[in-house]
């Protein structure tokens, strides 16, 4: 007998099959000599005006903020893997891959805001737009449910790719952020046994098992790995 068209199945296959290819994609373009070398160039020049946060010694300032960007960029995918495989066994992933969906579109059909820049910074503009929209459904799931949907936390990270990337772009990248979670929250229901289940047990028990199943949810930690003792 065939599966329903629509199939719990294949909805996880689907989804799967996406952040294989949106790794394929940053893979590809990551290897790219020259493409690093440009970015280097550019953060040689925007290491210089950071915020003063960002503290970091200025001979080794390029290359520690090219390696997060490259970080940032590859745990993208990590993090929504992490979050359906969380969602699917709580049996809430139907409800929430639209979500994920919508992170991964932003690399496999990028909006026509961001084209026109170089393919690091592009895919920069990506990543801090699956980031931030990761960050606000977290940040509404907890003012609705007293728990985030999962237990990571990129707002330092994503401090760091907004001056990176730079206003006003990155102001742009922001309110198309809250465009798409506003849609989001509204067109989907987030309600249920399930959902109720889940929170429940995250805001009673915690964490502990998801973050030593996926490491990666300890975004600050990997991300910034490279940051330990620079500052």
């Amino acid at each position: 007998m065939h599966s329903p068209a629509n199939s719990p199945t294949q909805h996880h296959n689907m989804l799967l099959e996406q952040v294989g290819k949106v790794r394929t994609l940053i893979d590809d373009l990551s290897a790219c000599t020259d493409e690093t070398a440009a970015l280097i160039a550019r953060l040689q020049i925007r290491s210089s005006t950071l915020h003063s946060a960002i503290a970091l010694p200025l001979d080794a300032a390029p290359l520690l903020l090219a390696d997060f960007v490259v970080r940032y960029i590859e745990h993208v995918p990590d993090f929504i893997e992490a979050i359906h495989a969380i969602t699917s066994d709580a049996g809430i992933q139907e409800q929430v891959d639209p979500l994920l969906k919508v992170a991964l579109d932003y690399f496999l059909h990028p909006p026509e805001l961001v084209r026109g820049h170089s393919t690091l910074q592009v895919l920069l503009a990506e990543a801090y737009l699956a980031h931030r929209l990761l960050e606000e459904i977290n940040d509404r799931f907890i003012t609705l449910c007293g728990s985030p949907l999962a237990p990571m936390d990129t707002t330092r990270a994503n401090i760091v790719a907004h001056e990176l990337i730079g206003e006003p772009f990155a102001i742009e990248l922001d309110q198309a952020v809250l465009f798409s979670a506003d849609i989001l929250l509204t067109e989907h229901n987030f309600k249920g046994a399930a959902f109720d289940r889940f929170f429940a047990q995250h805001r009673e028990h915690g964490w502990s098992v998801e973050l030593s199943r996926w490491p990666c949810l300890a975004a600050d930690r990997s991300i910034f790995l490279n940051f330990d003792g620079q500052k």
